[in-house]
């Protein structure tokens, strides 16, 4: 069997808004072979800068595109494959956007391998421990503590035992953050509160808020220092009253390594979509060799919600699942199945071969802007 195409699809809304959700535009990656059997993957990352990278043509040895590396290989031998993209794209590559398009093209590869084996993703990974996992309810805040009381309360009501808000307005001034949390509270009753401040103070900020919110008793501070800070998070962990998570934005094993050895977050959040099943795992029995635990990040489509399900079912430190309820036709469409948690809070782990999800082509067709290698 041989790789005959790598095929990416951009699809994008016909409205996209000014807010931080990444359920607006997306990047399908799609490999075909000489047998017929397609996997599919997803980018998270900017659609186009992702699409150049699988696009770009042969330069020299260390620089080519994704596209040009992949036809004629055996697209089993994924783990081969993942050296083999990233030794020639090393001069562009490395980090960041180089390694989300080759995690879209290494989701493709294991549910393409899945798909081949008859057998679920999680199952090539090793075996799932976990047939449904807990999952909270990942949104946006209000636009201030009334509207986001509201919020959780709709999200506890639809059966979540755990509701996290996150970003603007939060950062505005210490008595928007505080009424922001107060409004979680206040919605969420009892239940878990997590907070994603969305990289918006400094060291001291963060643990004055870390302090204050404790009063709240949130489940973790999400991202409260830039992406880059490595140093602040390591000061801030070590002096927090609440958990920290953070690691979103990393993309590689390279990129979490510093983060790993230096014990810098008590939850390290890894995202399918810009980290491929390949490294994943590599990343993931690191982290937990350390004492921390790994959650995903997940604020995308169906195809990374998959992706994430079958790689956290394998986790022993799994506990909780960030499941995206972002109002968006590419959230809830783009599959056929549904991937979303049921009234009791728990999200089931997919058991069909590969990825388990069938793409919805009516919706793909209506939300594409762009396709290329078809």
């Amino acid at each position: 069997m041989k790789i005959e195409r790598v095929i990416t699809q951009i699809l994008r809304l016909h409205q996209v808004e000014d807010k931080t959700a990444g359920t607006q535009d997306t990047l399908l990656v799609r490999i075909r072979t000489d047998s017929g059997l397609e996997g599919v993957g997803e980018v998270d990352s900017s659609p186009e800068v992702a699409q150049a990278v699988i696009d770009a043509p042969f330069s020299h040895s260390e620089v080519c595109g994704l596209r040009e590396l992949l036809i004629g290989e055996d697209p089993l031998d994924t783990e081969r494959l993942w050296d083999k993209m990233y030794r020639g794209c090393i001069y562009f590559g490395r980090r960041g956007v180089a390694i989300t398009a080759m995690a879209g093209v290494d989701l493709a590869l294991w549910d393409l391998k899945g798909k081949h084996a008859g057998a679920p993703v999680h199952q090539l990974l090793g075996g799932k421990r976990y047939d449904r996992i807990p999952a909270y309810a990942s949104i946006l805040f209000g636009r201030d503590g009334s509207e986001t009381s509201e919020i959780g309360r709709r999200w506890i009501e639809a059966g979540y035992t755990a509701v996290k808000f996150g970003w603007a307005p939060m950062g505005t001034s210490e008595a928007v953050d505080l009424d922001l949390v107060r409004g979680a509270r206040a919605g969420c009753g009892d239940h878990t509160v997590l907070v994603d401040a969305g990289c918006v103070w400094d060291s001291r900020t963060a643990l004055r808020r870390a302090h204050q919110f404790a009063e709240f008793d949130i489940g973790w501070l999400e991202e409260p220092l830039s992406q880059d800070d490595l140093d602040g998070y390591v000061w801030l962990r070590d002096r927090s009253p609440v958990p920290i998570a953070a690691g979103e934005g990393e993309c590689g094993r390279w990129a979490y390594h510093p983060w790993i050895k230096r014990h810098a977050l008590d939850i390290y959040q890894v995202d399918l979509a810009r980290n491929g099943f390949t490294d994943g795992q590599v990343i993931r029995r690191q982290v937990e060799d350390s004492g921390a635990r790994v959650v995903n990040h997940c604020y995308k489509t169906p195809v990374s919600v998959a992706a994430c399900l079958h790689w956290l079912a394998t986790a022993p430190s799994a506990f909780i699942f960030e499941d995206c309820v972002e109002d968006s036709p590419l959230r809830h469409d783009l599959a056929v199945e549904r991937l979303q948690a049921d009234s009791d809070g728990l999200i089931t782990v997919p058991d069909r071969p590969g990825l388990g999800v069938t793409l919805n082509e009516d919706c793909v067709r209506e939300f594409l802007v762009s396709e290329s290698g078809a």
